[in-house]
């Protein structure tokens, strides 16, 4: 439940689910154009998860993890990064890319077009919280977010946030799942081509090569919990972005990244009832949306169905080429040979 002071969630919140590089940012874009739901995008990736290392915080300490770029957002934005929203590199913005704060990279931009306007009311407000616990006052965020945006619900949704289930399942044990998916050979081109992706991949085979086996904690689910929290700051001591070994990394490494990313998701969901969880599969969303967006909106409260919104909603999916289908016949199998857990159990033929 919110902490005294928030509203009450008459419509239980939503977190979006993903690899990545799936089409989870077309659902939270889909999501945006209905003018009484929260879309949170990318909160948790530029924000980081470091809040959740102490059990508590006061307001003053989130709005720090708000409004200062950790080591994470730094090297985030280091890169090209389309996710981006914030114009850091315009001469005329209040802030560069060197101190744009982590609220302002895409969340409050995806939500408002006076995202600055609302920055600064919001941080007076966060600041005079007093000391909850970490999850409370992600709450009490996205209550105040939610009554000046004349919002009904929110929903969550950053890339790869399969990595941070979890925990985000474990500290809000009231909110529904939409787990949007698509097929791995596919994700694994993507990812192969994304910065960050990239920089996930090449940290997790540095500490591979430390004795840290990342990805075998994660498909297994073996001390995962108990890992992750810590594996940022253990990569950040350990570990220098300009020495990863980028230039190693192949198609089939984020194949087996994407397997691993999926049996931890395909664990986590499987004890879900019915109605805590949504499977979206690109490819429907792509080929036919007009149903897939009213299971999703139906999903989330069938109250907020409107034929209007659907009709715009609808107008956002784009049809995507195939990448898989361009390489030649020995990079398909390799990639394939990698992606065949992940697609055997989301039922895709390899």
């Amino acid at each position: 439940m919110p902490p005294a002071g928030a509203t009450p969630w008459a419509i239980p919140p939503v977190l979006v689910l993903s690899t990545g590089r799936c089409g989870s940012t077309m659902v939270s874009d889909i999501l945006n154009r209905h003018p009484r739901v929260l879309s949170l995008s990318e909160f948790f990736s530029f924000t980081g998860f470091g809040p959740f290392r102490r059990r508590r915080r006061t307001g003053a300490r989130m709005w720090h993890f708000y409004s200062r770029q950790q080591r994470r957002t730094r090297l985030m934005l280091r890169g090209e990064f389309p996710e981006l929203l914030y114009p850091v590199d315009d001469p005329a913005s209040r802030f560069s890319r060197a101190d744009v704060p982590p609220l302002l990279c895409a969340t409050l931009p995806h939500l408002a077009a006076d995202y600055e306007t609302l920055y600064d009311a919001l941080g007076p407000a966060v600041r005079a919280w007093p000391k909850l616990r970490v999850a409370d006052q992600y709450r009490r965020l996205f209550a105040w977010l939610c009554r000046r945006l004349e919002r009904d619900v929110w929903a969550e949704r950053s890339g790869a946030s399969l990595l941070l289930a979890s925990r985000l399942l474990r500290e809000f044990p009231e909110a529904r799942v939409v787990n949007v998916y698509r097929d791995g050979r596919e994700v694994a081109l993507s990812m192969h081509r994304h910065y960050l992706f990239r920089t996930i991949v090449a940290t997790m085979r540095a500490l591979r090569s430390l004795g840290i086996d990342v990805l075998d904690a994660l498909a297994k689910g073996r001390r995962w919990d108990r890992i992750n929290p810590w594996l940022e700051p253990i990569a950040n001591t350990l570990l220098r972005p300009y020495r990863l070994p980028y230039d190693a990394l192949t198609r089939p490494d984020f194949g087996t990244f994407w397997s691993a990313m999926i049996a931890h998701g395909h664990r986590l969901f499987a004890n879900l009832p019915s109605d805590r969880l949504l499977n979206v599969r690109f490819e429907d969303m792509q080929a036919d949306p007009e149903p897939q967006i009213r299971r999703l909106i139906r999903f989330i409260a069938p109250e907020l169905e409107d034929d209007g919104w659907v009709d715009a909603a609808a107008t956002v999916p784009r049809p995507t080429p195939s990448r898989f289908e361009s390489l030649d016949a020995g990079e398909q199998r390799a990639l394939a040979e990698a992606c065949r857990p992940g697609l055997e159990l989301l039922g895709y033929a390899p």
